[in-house]
């Protein structure tokens, strides 16, 4: 375990969106790992540590999201909280929405269902996910629902909402279908948009619903990072009308 300093914890708490006796939401930036890997750095778990309480124990990340993606993550503060979560998890009872900018263009058809099984390949020190046969002894059932929000001849802002939790889901079955996340090296992202770079995966976990360990259901939304939003604009798709559009379909 890191040992933070107060500049680790000050990070950590201006990551905090909400919580309450069971459940913390952060909004970890891109760049940030959720949890350890290879690279020796900070992760999001490390800074958990900046909520120990007196007693040693510490809040633990419910799920994960890739590094390179932005967004609302959550973390259980007790452990029959944490169990619940995994529980509902498993279930499939827990809703994510996310947002992310392809290209080039809208996808066609505009809005549908991305049904492609996966698989893990081992390309020298990497791993990456592919696309295969149902049949295929590797194969894992992966599937992500897709509407476009806003679209030109360049690029499109697309809200998705997987259905499976697979490594690497949104981003291979998009490249699947010819719309490659823009900032995806790995998978044949644009690197240039709009006439100028696009510096990092522009992936963003917008919002998260999920039955409470209290009871009912808490939605918790992560607002679009600073970064990704100047591409938006730089792009010409309309954020407000973006936005208007994600409150109205999950209203």
């Amino acid at each position: 375990m890191k040992s933070l300093t107060a500049e680790d914890r000050a990070f950590a708490r201006s990551l905090l969106i909400c919580e309450d006796g069971d459940v913390m939401a952060f909004d970890k930036p891109a760049g940030l790992s959720s949890q350890g890997g290879r690279i020796a750095a900070a992760t999001l778990d490390d800074l958990l540590g900046a909520f120990e309480r007196s007693n040693g124990k510490r809040p633990r990340l419910a799920h994960r999201l890739d590094r390179d993606t932005s967004g609302v993550i959550l973390a259980a503060k007790t452990k029959p909280a944490a169990a619940f979560l995994g529980k509902a998890l498993m279930a499939r009872r827990v809703k994510k929405t996310y947002l992310a900018v392809v290209a080039p263009g809208a996808p066609s058809p505009r809005e549908g269902r991305i049904e492609a099984p996966l698989r893990r390949v081992s390309i020298g020190r990497e791993v990456h996910m592919q696309v295969c046969a149902p049949d295929h002894p590797d194969a894992e059932a992966a599937s992500t629902g897709y509407r476009t929000l806003a679209a030109n001849e360049e690029a499109a802002l697309l809200e998705l909402r997987p259905h499976t939790g697979r490594m690497h889901q949104l981003r291979v079955h998009l490249a699947s279908i010819g719309r490659p996340i823009a900032g995806d090296s790995r998978y044949g992202g644009a690197l240039v948009l709009g006439g100028g770079a696009v510096p990092r995966l522009l992936l963003h976990a917008r919002a998260i619903r999920f039955p409470h360990p209290d009871g009912g259901e808490r939605e918790i939304e992560a607002p679009i990072a600073a970064d990704m939003a100047a591409i938006i604009a730089r792009l010409g798709l309309d954020e407000r009308r973006v936005l208007a559009a994600t409150a109205a379909a999950r209203g």
